[in-house]
């Protein structure tokens, strides 16, 4: 049986750099037989999240979809030094052992090394605490590597080498610790 990924967005712009990113690892993934589900946090009904609706519909859903996941790429510009508001909501609203048993891949953009840590310090305890013990180590991008360009066909992304072999390092490494974690099972 095919694994899946979930790849959760936080970025409140569906056509930010990250999603660069995102579409990369997607391609990656899918090029290895993974089944790729995405969620974007902002799809979510703001209300819901807000108020920290955990009968919504919607969030249930959501939450369904990350349950049904072998492994879960968080994915989140900095804001702030830290993930967003908007993924941190979402977070809020999974359940208190949602990564439990889970390979997750934490992935971040900034405009500056200066916030690499956020990583470290902020996302990761966040992660272990819904219960995240499998990390396939992480990638912290800048801006700078990831460019966006408008063209009559929509938005293009193009990303530098050396961010696509630790994009494509990571997606490796995740595809490997899940199908271990499935044999382990």
């Amino acid at each position: 049986m095919a694994q899946t990924v979930l790849i959760l967005s936080g970025s409140p712009n569906p056509q930010s750099r990250l999603a660069g990113i995102i579409s990369h690892l997607e391609t990656t993934l899918a090029a290895r037989g993974v089944d790729v589900d995405h969620l974007a946090a902002a799809s979510l009904p703001a209300e819901d999240l807000i108020f920290g609706r955990f009968d919504s519909p919607a969030v249930q859903e959501a939450n369904a979809r990350v349950a049904r996941a072998d492994a879960v790429i968080v994915a989140s510009p900095v804001y702030k030094a830290s993930y967003t508001g908007l993924l941190k909501t979402f977070l809020d609203l999974l359940p208190q052992k949602g990564l439990e048993g889970k390979t997750v891949l934490p992935v971040m953009i900034g405009g500056t090394i200066a916030h690499l840590l956020a990583i470290e310090f902020a996302l990761k305890p966040v992660l272990s605490a819904l219960g995240a013990r499998r990390f396939a180590g992480e990638v912290y991008a800048l801006d700078t590597q990831v460019e966006r360009k408008e063209t009559p066909g929509g938005v293009i992304y193009e990303l530098q080498d050396e961010l696509r072999e630790r994009l494509d390092a990571a997606a490796a490494r995740l595809a490997g610790e899940t199908a271990d974690a499935a044999v382990r099972v």
